[in-house]
């Protein structure tokens, strides 16, 4: 005869599996969600606008996804290793953006203005660049930026 003990303990290992199981094939989503950001200030032709800062895979990956909205004085700025040619893809996001490349040296080198949510990949020009700067809609009317505009870009610690 099987005692109770001895019953539970096969659906107890079961229960423990299923759940690993689970926790490890949890959707890409969820663990994106949890990332974090540094704090940094982007100068645009001298004016200050307070960025996250999105200098590894993980958070380039992230961007703003699951942000509902950004404040007017904030923005994101994607910082790549060496220059290259990126692109980015603006999933789940829920507004549009105004986007920056910049080059190694900071300079603007192509605007993008009011660009939409959407499902592909948003092409970058075939200008290499080292970083791209996100910031709600119509911001970029505040710091008039154009080609010949010059960024730094200042980390908080």
């Amino acid at each position: 005869m099987t005692t109770k003990s001895q019953a539970l303990v096969p659906i107890f290992i079961a229960a423990v599996i299923i759940g690993v199981v689970g926790l490890m094939t949890l959707p890409s989503d969820i663990k994106l969600e949890s990332v974090e950001f540094p704090w940094g200030t982007i100068l645009v032709d001298d004016v200050p606008l307070q960025v996250q800062i999105a200098d590894s895979e993980p958070r380039r990956i992230r961007g703003l996804m699951f942000q509902e909205q950004l404040p007017n004085d904030q923005g994101m700025i994607f910082v790549f290793e060496q220059p290259g040619l990126y692109s980015l893809w603006m999933l789940n996001m829920q507004f549009p953006l105004d986007m920056i490349w910049f080059d190694q040296e900071g300079k603007v080198v192509h605007i993008e203005k009011d660009v939409p949510p959407c499902k592909t990949p948003l092409e970058t020009t075939a200008v290499k660049v080292l970083s791209l700067m996100e910031e709600a809609a119509y911001m970029l009317s505040r710091s008039h930026p154009d080609l010949l505009s010059k960024t730094t870009l200042q980390k908080t610690l």
